[in-house]
């Protein structure tokens, strides 16, 4: 088996492509069963199962190790304008390069990487390659880039009211608590349970301004915490809207015209006699790389698919 096909495996796997969709599930499964074990292995009453988890945790890290230098193998055709070292480094370098080496890490003579075991946790991220064609964790990662302005400003009311809380209930409780409010930090724990509307009650107030206090920074920290909220929240039904919406506008066709379906496309998946059906539509003819063609209602709309249709007149 060559690079290039071993390199197309071990890539998201596209519906035509058995194989790779068998490793991606195959991955999958060995992350669950990877972090199945390190959870399982905690409880004291399997302890009598302790070797199977070890032995379940070497197995699958093994497969992470065997994975990790496939990817290192055949790094030049992730990054094809690179040289072959530069691309070795540039995955090394990547996000999931220094994941995947931490998670691989702990079962190595280095005991003091046993805290990056929970980095394997982040692997589950892999699994979403499953359905690569409506990735949720795609829409996810576009909102919070898309508000990442919003979002940053929001988090950033958010340390100035805490850094001004802290300060405040330390002159409002410093005389009245000196062993718990020794210095303008030592409200932070306070105020960030506080303004987070956690309220945990280990340190609390006890001077008439402080609680005055207190009651002003619960009814911001409601209101804080529903920025960010609602900034998310605005930022899915708009990426939901131009998921369902931009890539349709069928009424606006009153003759033959041309429909792409990029990503996000509803049109993705569909049979010919499904978008018929659905979109009050009559297609004509598919467009799909040097190939076109005739619309038999079994064919599926593919990704970058060119669909010459008309709008069916319903009245």
């Amino acid at each position: 088996m060559n690079r290039e096909r071993v390199f197309r495996i071990i890539q998201i796997g596209s519906k035509d492509d058995l194989p790779s969709r068998a490793f991606d599930m195959f991955i999958s499964a060995t992350i669950i069963v990877n972090i199945l074990a390190m959870f399982l292995e905690t409880f004291d009453e399997l302890s009598a199962f302790s070797s199977l988890f070890v032995i379940a945790e070497a197995v699958t890290v093994g497969i992470f190790c065997i994975e990790y230098l496939l990817r290192i193998w055949t790094a030049d055709l992730l990054y094809p304008n690179l040289s072959r070292p530069r691309a070795v480094l540039r995955f090394l370098y990547s996000f999931d390069g220094i994941v995947d080496l931490l998670t691989i890490l702990p079962m190595s003579m280095f005991s003091g990487f046993v805290a990056f075991r929970m980095l394997r946790v982040v692997r589950i991220f892999h699994l979403f390659r499953i359905n690569a064609n409506d990735d949720s964790f795609t829409v996810i990662t576009g909102v919070l880039k898309e508000k990442r302005n919003q979002i940053i400003s929001s988090v950033f009311i958010i340390i100035v009211l805490m850094l001004a809380s802290s300060l405040g209930i330390y002159s409002a409780e410093h005389e009245a608590q000196p062993d718990v409010y020794r210095n303008a930090f030592s409200g932070i724990w306070w105020s960030v349970a506080t303004l987070l509307t956690v309220g945990y009650g280990d340190i609390y107030p006890i001077t008439v301004m402080g609680r005055i206090m207190a009651i002003v920074i619960t009814f911001l920290g409601v209101g804080v915490v529903a920025i960010p909220t609602g900034i998310i929240s605005a930022g899915f039904v708009e990426q939901y809207t131009r998921r369902e919406n931009a890539y349709v506008k069928f009424d606006d066709m009153p003759s033959i015209g041309e429909i792409k379906a990029e990503k996000d496309s509803p049109l993705i998946g569909l049979r010919v006699s499904e978008i018929n059906r659905k979109y009050a539509m009559q297609v004509h003819l598919i467009l799909r790389n040097d190939l076109s063609l005739i619309p038999t209602d079994d064919i599926k709309i593919k990704k970058n698919d060119i669909i010459i249709a008309k709008k069916i007149n319903t009245n």
